[in-house]
């Protein structure tokens, strides 16, 4: 079997506004790192399976799907933050296509485990609205893939962007069939996410959240996983780990101040490899969010690969320089608290 697919995005480069922090350079960087580490050549290439419109229309509103191919068509801003070009529209198809074609060769075990460069990101795309540099909501469209057309029973979504996936949060807050779990910076972009927001409905208790300040640096996260997501995973007990991944919470980033290096990024993807190896014969697959700083992304990128194909690998740019706060073990008492 081989040991990991990637998806790459072909022609993401004419989604592109100047100045903007979502450029292409950030997928190209990505690409680099992992040709460096001579895992891009022995991967699986896959490339996007078409998203029927009933699909995408079980994750967003046929009325904002018919909006964002029309202003796709002019090119302009979705608002202040999310512009589109005319070629965005399938780019962004292509996206999500890719995220399910990735998933999709995972469960049938084709692969041991995948990774999407998803480009344009998705994790804030709501239903009924694209927002935060976001269009259609990649992850969630592979969620629901996963549950109609491969029989899959029961998902979990691990969100490690810098940003809460409001959106995600959003599709799935009254669904028991996706646990959306969340470590993200607050207070922060976009303001959700707060520990009480646990699902509503048959989804209570399948969404959890864990808000922590910035500064809270690599022990906030290696801790939190082993603590509570785990555990957590351990009840839920998903067939498939969808990591929904943003390397803005690197200590380089420019838009976040997180701290977490790229070692500690290595060391939670083996850990939910391990898990997933378990629980769910394996079944795990990154998908990519956000993350603005090259050189950052570039060591992500290759600390994802290496992790998620068991080879070892090093980080060049090692820890922050700044001193990591304890603020965060507030949210691991309230969350072991509510947990039980």
């Amino acid at each position: 079997m081989v040991s990991l697919a990637l998806y790459y995005p072909e022609g993401h480069q004419r989604h592109y506004f100047p100045g903007h922090p979502e450029r292409p350079e950030r997928v190209e960087a990505l690409k680099e790192g992992l040709e460096e580490i001579g895992i891009w050549e022995e991967c699986l290439q896959v490339t996007p399976l078409p998203v029927n419109p009933e699909l995408l229309s079980a994750v967003h509103d046929p009325d904002y799907l018919r909006l964002l191919e029309w202003t796709s068509q002019r090119g302009g801003m979705l608002d202040p933050d999310t512009y589109v070009t005319k070629d965005s529209w399938q780019l962004a198809l292509n996206a999500a296509g890719g995220a399910v074609a990735l998933v999709d060769q995972v469960w049938d075990r084709v692969v041991e485990a995948g990774f999407a460069l998803t480009r344009p990101p998705g994790h804030h795309a709501t239903r009924d609205r694209g927002m935060g540099f976001c269009l259609i909501n990649n992850v969630a469209v592979a969620a629901e893939y996963l549950l109609k057309e491969k029989g899959a029973r029961r998902l979990a979504i691990v969100d490690l962007d810098l940003h809460h996936g409001n959106g995600t949060q959003e599709i799935f807050w009254e669904r028991s069939d996706v646990s959306y779990i969340s470590i993200h910076q607050a207070p922060f972009y976009p303001g959700s996410g707060a520990l009480s927001d646990v699902g509503a409905g048959v989804g209570e208790n399948c969404t959890l959240n864990l808000p922590i300040p910035a500064f809270s640096g690599d022990q906030a996260y290696l801790t939190l996983l082993e603590e509570v997501i785990l555990p957590y995973l351990d009840h839920k007990e998903p067939d498939f780990l969808l990591i929904s991944f943003g390397f803005d919470i690197h200590w380089r980033d420019p838009l976040g101040s997180m701290q977490v290096s790229a070692g500690a990024i290595y060391q939670v993807i083996e850990s939910l490899g391990d898990w997933s190896r378990e629980h769910c014969s394996g079944r795990i697959a990154v998908v990519l969010e956000g993350g603005y700083d090259l050189e950052a992304g570039k060591a992500c990128g290759q600390a994802v690969g290496a992790a998620l194909t068991d080879q070892p690998w090093s980080d060049i740019l090692g820890s922050s320089p700044e001193i990591e706060g304890d603020s965060w073990r507030e949210t691991l008492q309230g969350a072991l608290n509510s947990l039980g």
